[in-house]
């Protein structure tokens, strides 16, 4: 099945090379990180979830698919994918250079940078979680991870706090990079508020018994569930992300419908049921409206190519 999750654990057995050491499931004490430099040859990734987080400084061509869209990366690009999105690497020669870190929920959890991570363009939009940056900054991204390569042998009491914020750094290299429209100056407790929703949005997904539907689909869901006023978490999530707790609901659904059609076997009534519609038209509506596409036309397709001269 498509959403079969691959666990820390398992990715190592499946690329042992990354994990030469040993490293221990749980460095950091509850939680895992790690990092390494890609140089040689490395099996291309299957298409599949994983249970953990990963950043990678990609350095050589190849083909990324997230969901249902495919990426040419005809140049150097920062990928980003948290354990919501199914996603596969293929590379187009046997060589492959760059830099990857892997890391678990369990290492940001209880850190304000897991707000920061949440929030981050990079972990919310599709589109975004590919990002081609200019030379300058991909000398800097190699210098952060070059340092976190070192760091990791040392010995040094309170490393995974400094390897934490070398990872918090490449964030915000992302996110002032991109120089979103919507520059705001939150209140930590606005910016709380949309973390929240945006973990509990999250937390949804994957979908994984036709029989059972999704449980919160609309922003007043939410709000009830975090315990404020729908009014102060719509104004939030505009503020903080600059798009509407609707649209941050009904793209997550659309991606999840998307990735049920393609990679699932239930009809498309156990997939409108499962997504909190109760009539499949209802479903078809909403699909074609968000999509521009019947489900049934989406199921039959491939997954789209993106380019990366020309992102979307």
């Amino acid at each position: 099945m498509f959403d079969e999750v691959e666990n820390i654990g398992e990715y190592y057995k499946r690329r042992p090379h990354n994990n030469p050491k040993n490293i221990s499931l749980k460095n950091t004490g509850n939680g895992h990180f790690n990092v390494f430099k890609l140089k040689g040859h490395h099996p291309n990734g299957p298409f599949k979830r994983r249970d953990f987080y990963n950043v990678v400084l990609i350095l050589s061509p190849g083909k990324i698919r997230f969901s249902n869209h495919e990426t040419i990366i005809d140049r150097p690009a920062l990928v980003c994918s948290n354990p919501m999105i199914p996603y596969s690497w293929e590379a187009e020669n046997r060589m492959q250079e760059g830099w990857f870190c892997v890391f678990t929920e369990s290492f940001i959890y209880n850190n304000e940078f897991k707000e920061t991570l949440i929030s981050s363009p990079l972990f919310q939009s599709e589109k975004e979680r590919i990002l081609f940056p200019d030379p300058e900054l991909i000398k800097e991204l190699e210098n952060i991870f070059e340092k976190m390569v070192i760091e990791i042998e040392s010995s040094y009491e309170f490393k995974f706090e400094l390897l934490r914020n070398y990872l918090y750094l490449i964030i915000h290299h992302v996110i002032k990079s991109l120089q979103p429209d919507h520059s705001i100056r939150a209140s930590h407790s606005v910016v709380r508020t949309v973390s929240d929703f945006l973990e509990l949005l999250e937390r949804q997904f994957p979908i994984e018994n036709p029989v059972m539907p999704l449980r919160l689909t609309t922003a007043t869901d939410y709000a009830d569930h975090l315990a404020v006023h729908v009014n102060h978490l719509n104004r939030s999530v505009k503020k903080v992300t600059g798009k509407t707790t609707t649209d941050h609901i009904s793209m997550r659904i659309i991606l999840e419908a998307q990735a049920l059609l393609q990679h699932s076997k239930w009809n498309i009534a156990q997939i409108a049921y499962s997504l909190g519609f109760k009539e499949p038209a209802y479903f078809a509506n909403f699909f074609k409206k968000h999509t521009g596409e019947a489900p049934k036309i989406s199921r039959q397709e491939k997954p789209n190519r993106i380019f990366s001269s020309t992102p979307k």
